[in-house]
């Protein structure tokens, strides 16, 4: 028990307290136990900004506080900046602190394991290394300034699509070498506050009651002492949730459990030691992490802090004949609804009330000397053939055509996935015809993630914003003008068709079968000889740098001894006429591999900002786990012993450097592998995956009437008239609080899907009350037919069971 006071607290509380202290108070706070001395804390949707509502109001948009809407993740990972993305996270601390807000909810530290998840843009990267060192960064500068962050959704939450209920299956090599490593990263440079649980299983096992997940890896492999939190409505089984290490279960007002837990106790089912070990976490929270002083925030500062971090991570993905930056004197025609009103972020629980925002119309004043606009298409993606012939047109009277093209709001969101790969064909087909009439074609895309481009070898530019928060409309003029020197690097591979997507059979089921294991993005792509349209850390610049002089300490290193490391050193000089910055990546691989690996990986990177002719040399410290697999035969990391590649380059497919070193490492590391592992062609059969996982797999069995539970979706009981009523009467409330039914909506179609694929159990706890689970009791009952038990329970009454062939929790 902890010796620092709160032994002392627990003690003078009952048992039933306790166990309404491990629950939130309501939407946004923990409880407060003023007899006790027990403050509560704050918390707030980010992670790119400040979402602080009222304590009730879970929809994006209701009633939040204007905040700095800094660059999404999907467009700040590409600055490869560590210290732009400590700044952002100083700069949120401070508005948090402003607001009275303790514990931001972010960043999110999830694989992009296919393009098409819904919630990309709020995630950094495919690789671990370079999510795990931004989201660290982003850490030290919340938490360094008084705020809590909550690394989140841990873990293997990669798809929208059933979210609350999805099962990821992941072998072992994935999960440790993937999954699972940008949150050892984080939590073992920069320990969060707080880590939340995301909603999915795991391997068959909710991730809020994983024992492997939380106790075993989390707690006792990578020695984390904070707070475990749940994702909004994760809990399904509070007692389990305990035992496994999860201490908060948010959000509150429900009570579902309390009673559940309190028998379990008293009946020695669960030790209340486990209770107290919550306890004294959340305790420990509340005092590092107390309410400070409002303080006051700068917000033309963060403004131009939001400019710098989006002009850092727009990427120049081409740029033929030198067109691009912009000169003084050609006539520009702008075109594309986005011009005027940009995507500046995605819809969801992070969606920001920003305090301004700058289109790139009003960017491009004072730096461009003379454009004229032709809107070309409406927001909603629809065609309309005559802005795109006023377009085409306009577009072949001036000497440069800039067209602004991307994602509509409603094509990516949280709660759903994206249906394809493509813009919107009404954008394509202008792309097609501006480019016909003009081959000085530049095009700016807004998207919070790939987009097929079937244009792309038509236009002589190419620059990728994301999605640039409040300040991208300036941010992009001073790119284009050459003001700024674009420096962005793809933190992510584009495909030149989702079809080329190893996962792409088979992404978004409710079983979500990862069979493409530790093949994801450019570990794929490169190891496969897949031709992609851009590959990972990828992005050209305004001048040139030259690569030279690669040194290591040592050309022979024994990784297994302790402490041992393999010093790298490598200069670049910019040989262009203008200052700009380089991303330098270093990649490690193993030459002849015996056991399937990719053939790169990075494990390293560096930016360094250089004027004309001047020249730095950077630095890197390799140690065993750069080297290392997971070793699932011996429960452990393993260096297989060997020759191995170091690569250092400007992207994962342009290299320039490289040497060869012997590593002498581990030689019971080896094995053999299926046929597509070996081969990497055509897409993985789930045989290849059963033998990776050792087991055959099964599927899910489906709901039937009278076996419904409250765990089951209304999409899954929308056989009972009873139920489509009552979704029916849901879908109206939504389309209320969201302001009208509006399809073009995001966070109307993320609440959709929230309401249809959730377990009701969610609707219960999420509604704070309103929503009692006596009526959803009913309404299960009456799905299954029940109807003199669907009776009792809607009216509040606890009717007698006399079958046990529901397949329930305890709780219910």
């Amino acid at each position: 028990m902890s010796t620092d006071g709160s032994q002392s607290i627990l003690e003078r509380m009952s048992l039933a307290e306790k166990i309404r202290l491990c629950s939130g108070a309501d939407f946004w706070t923990t409880i407060r136990f003023d007899e006790n001395g027990i403050p509560s804390v704050r918390m707030a949707d980010g992670p790119h900004g400040l979402r602080r509502t009222s304590e009730s109001a879970d929809l994006p948009g209701s009633g939040a506080m204007p905040a700095t809407c800094f660059p999404p993740a999907v467009t700040s990972a590409c600055s490869w900046d560590r210290e732009l993305l400590q700044a952002m996270g100083e700069a949120i601390a401070a508005e948090a602190r402003a607001a009275g807000v303790q514990i931001v909810l972010g960043p999110g530290v999830n694989i992009k394991r296919n393009p098409l998840c819904g919630r990309n843009f709020e995630y950094f990267s495919e690789d671990p290394y370079l999510a795990g060192e931004l989201a660290a960064a982003w850490i030290e500068g919340l938490q360094e300034h008084g705020v809590g962050a909550s690394l989140k959704h841990f873990a293997a939450n990669n798809q929208e699509s059933w979210r609350m209920t999805a099962d990821s299956i992941v072998d072992e090599r994935a999960l440790r070498e993937l999954y699972l490593a940008a949150f050892e990263i984080v939590v073992k440079k920069a320990p969060p506050a707080t880590v939340m649980c995301a909603y999915n299983k795991l391997n068959g096992t909710y991730c809020s009651e994983h024992s492997w997940l939380l106790r075993s890896i989390l707690r006792d492999e990578w020695g984390y002492d904070g707070v475990i939190i749940s994702d909004w409505g994760a809990v399904h089984d509070r007692t389990a949730s305990f035992e496994a290490g999860l201490d908060l279960e948010m959000p509150g007002g429900s009570r579902l459990f309390d009673q559940a837990v309190l028998d379990a106790v008293r009946s020695g089912s669960l030790e209340e030691a486990r209770v107290d070990e919550s306890c004294s976490r959340l305790l420990r929270l509340t005092r590092e992490y107390p309410h400070r002083s409002a303080g006051t925030i700068d917000p033309d500062q963060h403004h131009r802090l939001a400019r710098r971090i989006a002009a850092a991570s727009a990427v120049l993905l081409k740029n033929e004949g030198g067109l691009l930056p912009l000169r003084e004197g050609p006539r520009l025609a702008v075109i594309g609804a986005m011009a005027a009103e940009p995507r500046i972020q995605g819809a969801g629980s992070s969606f920001i009330e920003p305090m301004r925002v700058e289109s790139p119309l009003e960017g491009f004043k004072g730096l461009v000397q003379t454009f004229t606009y032709f809107p070309g298409y409406s927001l909603t993606g629809e065609a309309d053939g005559n802005l795109a012939d006023e377009a085409v047109a306009g577009a072949a009277r001036h000497d440069i055509a800039v067209v602004f093209a991307g994602l509509p709001a409603a094509a990516e969101g949280e709660g759903y996935d994206r249906k394809h790969m493509r813009l919107p064909a009404a954008q394509d087909a202008l792309i097609e015809r501006v480019a016909a009439a003009n081959p000085r074609t530049v095009v700016v895309l807004l998207a919070g993630a790939p987009v097929e481009m079937p244009w792309l070898d038509k236009v002589q530019a190419l620059i990728y914003l994301g999605l640039p928060g409040q300040a991208g409309g300036s941010a992009v003029g001073e790119v284009l003008a050459g003001v700024a020197n674009p420096g962005g690097k793809l933190a992510e591979s584009w495909p030149v068709t989702y079809a080329d997507v190893p996962s792409a059979g088979f992404f978004g089921e409710r079983q979500a079968e990862y069979r493409e294991s530790i093949y994801v993005g450019y570990r794929y792509f490169d190891a496969a000889r897949k031709s992609v349209a851009f590959p990972f850390g990828h992005g050209l610049s305004y001048t040139e740098f030259e690569y030279r002089d690669l040194q290591l300490s040592s050309l022979s290193f024994d990784v297994r001894r302790e402490g041992s490391q393999l010093v790298v050193t490598a200069r670049v000089r910019n040989t262009g006429k203008r200052p700009g910055a380089e991303v330098v990546q270093l990649y490690v691989g193993q030459l002849d591999a015996k056991i399937f690996r990719p053939e790169k990986e990075l494990k390293g990177f560096e930016k360094v900002y250089l004027e004309p002719g001047e020249e730095a040399q950077v630095v890197f410290h390799l140690r065993f786990r750069d080297f290392a697999i997971y070793h699932p035969p011996a429960g452990s990391w393993a260096a297989p012993e060997g020759r191995y590649r170091i690569l250092v380059g400007s992207s994962s497919q342009d290299i320039r450097l490289q040497a060869e070193i012997l590593v002498n490492g581990d030689r019971a590391a080896a094995s053999e592998a299926p046929d597509w592992y070996r081969t990497l062609r055509g897409a993985p059969t789930r045989e290849d995956f059963e033998w990776l996982l050792g087991r055959t797999l099964k599927p899910a069995p489906a709901r039937r009437k009278g076996h419904y539970t409250l765990e089951s979706s209304l999409q899954e009981m929308r056989t009972s008239l009873a139920i489509r009523l009552f979704e029916a009467y849901l879908r109206r409330r939504i389309a209320r609080d969201a302001g009208g039914a509006d399809p073009l909506d995001p966070n109307y179609l993320g609440m959709l899907a929230n309401i249809t694929e959730n377990p009701l159990r969610n609707l219960v706890v999420n509604s704070g009350g309103d929503f009692p689970a006596h009526v959803a009791r009913g309404l299960v009952e009456l799905a299954n037919g029940r109807w003199g038990r669907a009776i009792a329970h809607l009216l509040g009454k606890q009717p007698e069971i006399q079958d046990r062939d529901r397949q329930e929790p305890p709780w219910v």
